[in-house]
């Protein structure tokens, strides 16, 4: 009922929108509100107020980029498309800011294979291959901006209605300053995928009602797992399976907020991260999860597509995949369960990334106010993510879930350090070598690893 009637709600703005843009007969005043003499005039003009009304808002600038073509580089197609009404209104946006700031906008997409390569040497040449640059965060801070490579973009970057605070103020910074930014509000989701039609066939306590009771933890989740391991023919065989992920390392350490590294530290002697690798020692030292066939990456996935397998730890973008190639199974989301020293449920990303400025860019205000004035819309959403999480998920549960763990993202910076053995510190752990011996071995050459960034 809710994919109805935001599809209705759909229509009838796209409705609004083409009214309110009948070519000759429509004027505008500078600031983008329509002049068109019709019903919905009031209701656009106190729309128009709020957006006005915002206290953060860059005051209105007045420049001429002379004909300047501003190139957009990421590793996909930035292009704004017109497939919802929020897009609709930032082409509207930009088109008139294309008019009045003379200027063009070019995206470019590079492949993400050559990516960090192309960019990184084209900053180090002091030729940046865009004016606005998408870059990962592993290789870009401390690295990049302590070679004073990145405008520092915080000052410029305070309308809450346009960039996300979080990614500028929190994520994607270093020394005090701010060098991402990215309009986009959602966060990546990531927990735990569960096939509801296995669960019920077991008999089983629905998942929901552990993480209902708040009682989603480690514990609940080892019972569970446990309960599903199950020989339902009786040949001698374990048959179906309560987890397809044997390893779950930075799951752990994001469900007990923690990391394996905190800035120019290694942090593996803190108690929490201690817990998370206890945790994952006992899962792989009891065999809970289903044995590899020595595949690759993808091989939990694949587990988890043949129905037999009751959970898999993975990321939103995963999910569509799993009903396409699971059209008889209800599956459902749950976050990943709590460790013992957190409080809140998380997700987490280990190559977080957002938008740049190069410092050989000149005036990286004008740009930061054109990408304010692009996204500095009144969106139609209730929340951020609404669309992508009301088409994914049937089950309104399953919602709540996402939207709860998005809002509590933890990024983890381990793969910063190129010479951190993050796999093979991992591997120790899952063959069974003790947690106390593995961290003894490996913490020198993580901190050894991180000097080599930051010294």
């Amino acid at each position: 009922m809710r994919k109805l009637f935001l599809a209705l709600l759909l229509v009838f703005a796209i409705g609004l929108t083409a009214c309110s843009s009948d070519g000759a007969n429509t004027g505008s005043n500078d600031d983008g509100v329509a002049n068109n003499p019709s019903d919905d005039v009031d209701e656009n003009e106190n729309n128009e107020e709020e957006v006005e009304d915002n206290i953060n808002r860059t005051p209105e600038m007045d420049f001429d980029l002379g004909g300047k073509t501003i190139k957009v580089v990421s590793w996909w197609d930035m292009e704004i498309d017109d497939s919802n009404p929020d897009n609709i209104a930032r082409i509207e946006n930009l088109e008139e800011l294309k008019e009045k700031h003379n200027f063009e906008i070019e995206y470019v997409a590079i492949d993400y294979g050559e990516y960090q390569q192309r960019v990184t040497a084209s900053l180090l040449a002091g030729e940046p291959i865009g004016d606005i640059v998408r870059l990962g965060k592993t290789y870009t801070v401390p690295n990049l901006v302590e070679q004073d490579l990145l405008w520092p973009i915080d000052e410029y970057t305070k309308n809450d209605n346009a960039f996300n605070q979080a990614v500028t103020n929190d994520l994607y910074t270093h020394n005090g300053r701010g060098y991402g930014f990215t309009e986009d509000k959602t966060n990546l989701v990531q927990g735990i995928f569960y096939n509801r039609t296995l669960m019920n066939e077991l008999g089983m306590k629905p998942l929901q009602e552990y993480v209902d009771e708040d009682n989603w933890n480690w514990d609940t989740f080892i019972e569970t797992i446990k309960e599903a391991n199950v020989d339902r023919d009786n040949d001698g065989s374990i048959d179906t399976w309560g987890l397809a992920n044997r390893s779950v390392l930075e799951r752990a350490l994001a469900s007990n907020n923690t990391s394996l590294t905190v800035e120019d530290q290694q942090n593996l002697d803190d108690p929490a991260t201690v817990e998370a690798l206890e945790f994952l020692s006992e899962i792989a030292t009891e065999e809970l999860a289903r044995p590899t066939e020595g595949g690759d990456w993808t091989e939990p996935g694949q587990f988890f597509r043949e129905g037999n397998v009751l959970m898999y730890g993975g990321a939103l973008w995963e999910f569509d995949g799993f009903q396409t190639d699971m059209p008889d199974y209800d599956l459902g989301f749950v976050p990943f369960p709590k460790g013992p020293s957190a409080t809140e449920y998380h997700s987490y990303e280990g190559l977080f990334q957002a938008l740049t400025i190069p410092k050989s860019v000149e005036n990286p205000e004008q740009l930061l106010y054109i990408w304010e004035r692009i996204n500095d819309i009144n969106s139609i959403y209730d929340y951020p993510g609404q669309e992508s999480y009301e088409t994914s998920f049937a089950n309104e549960e399953d919602i709540e879930n996402a939207k709860m763990v998005a809002d509590n993202l933890i990024v983890l910076d381990h793969f910063t350090f190129e010479n951190l053995e993050f796999y093979e510190f991992e591997a120790e752990i899952l063959d069974g070598t003790s947690v106390s011996t593995v961290i003894e071995m490996y913490k020198s050459n993580f901190q050894s690893a991180i000097d080599d960034v930051y010294k």
